[in-house]
């Protein structure tokens, strides 16, 4: 079945030298070309991992950012709204004080009119009953 003669160690110094060559040509390109690939595959899914990192941070600052500025804006718009109001109320109260006095003088000067209306029609009153007295009981009497 199997002999043992000088043919096997032959086949052993050419399967040696078989696996010598193949290691130095094949298998030496193939490991190195897997390690740099391995070791680019690492580089990239560190550098992937940190700028996901980043981004993330950076979309947290901006969250935070914006969150202050609508805060902000919030307060600004609030100032603005208490500010007009208080400008409003202001002008309501300064119009209703010149339509009062605007008022009160028109009253003065209607009473004032008035009394120098009612002073002439006195005057005229007087005059007309001077008048109907003089034609009434004569000239010489109502003096």
């Amino acid at each position: 079945m199997f002999d043992f003669d000088g043919t096997l160690p032959l086949m052993m110094i050419q399967f040696l030298l078989l696996v010598a060559v193949l290691n130095a040509v094949f298998f030496r390109p193939l490991t190195q070309a897997m390690d740099e690939r391995d070791g680019f595959i690492r580089t990239n899914n560190t550098d992937a991992r940190e700028r996901l990192a980043k981004a993330k941070q950076l979309t947290l600052q901006y969250e935070q950012e914006l969150a202050g500025t609508r805060k902000q804006s919030q307060q600004v718009i609030a100032e603005a709204q208490t500010v007009a109001q208080k400008i409003a109320q202001d002008q309501i109260t300064e119009v209703r004080q010149q339509v009062q006095a605007e008022v009160m003088q028109a009253q003065a000067q209607l009473e004032s009119e008035k009394q120098s209306a009612f002073g002439e029609l006195q005057k005229q009153v007087d005059t007309l009953s001077r008048q109907i007295l003089d034609k009434l009981l004569g000239a010489t009497l109502a003096s």
